[in-house]
C-alpha cells in the first residue's frame, strides 16, 4: 500500500518495505507538528528559522510568561510552515514523577479535512 511518507522514527516494515509508512493525512499532520515543535531553530539545513526548539525551554523557570512565549512561537511557526492547520488551544501539563519535563498538548484543526485532533509532546532530560 502506498503511503504519504516515512513514519519517524524510521523502522522496517514487512508490509511497506524498507520503512513503515504514514497511511493517513491525520498521521502525516501529527508528525509534521511534532517535527516543527521539536526542531530547534538553526537545526534544519537551508532554513535557519524553521522550528520551535521545545527542548531549549526545558530548564527555564516554568510559569505563565514561559508558557505564553512557547504558545506564541508554536502559533507563529504553524502559520508560517503549516498553513493548512489552525491551532485551537495549547496546554502545559505537569509531570507527576519527573522534574525537568515539559509536557505539551496541542489541539489543532486540519482545515482541508475539516478535522480536529491533538498531539501530545513530552520532552524530558533523557
Amino acid at each position: 500500500m502506498a503511503g504519504f511518507g516515512a513514519k519517524l522514527p524510521l523502522s522496517f516494515s514487512a508490509e511497506d518495505g524498507p520503512f513503515t509508512l504514514l497511511k493517513t493525512y491525520k498521521e502525516l499532520v501529527s508528525q509534521n507538528i511534532k517535527n516543527l515543535v521539536l526542531t530547534a531553530p538553526g537545526e534544519r539545513m537551508m532554513d535557519p528559522f524553521f522550528g520551535v526548539g521545545l527542548r531549549n525551554y526545558l530548564f527555564e523557570m516554568a510559569g505563565a510568561d514561559l508558557h505564553n512565549n512557547i504558545k506564541a512561537k508554536i502559533v507563529e511557526q504553524v502559520q508560517a510552515y503549516l498553513p493548512y492547520i489552525s491551532i485551537e488551544n495549547i496546554f502545559f501539563l505537569q509531570s507527576e514523577d519527573k522534574d525537568n519535563t515539559l509536557l505539551v498538548e496541542i489541539y489543532y484543526f486540519i482545515k482541508p479535512l475539516n478535522l480536529q485532533d491533538l498531539v501530545t509532546i513530552n520532552v524530558d532530560v533523557n
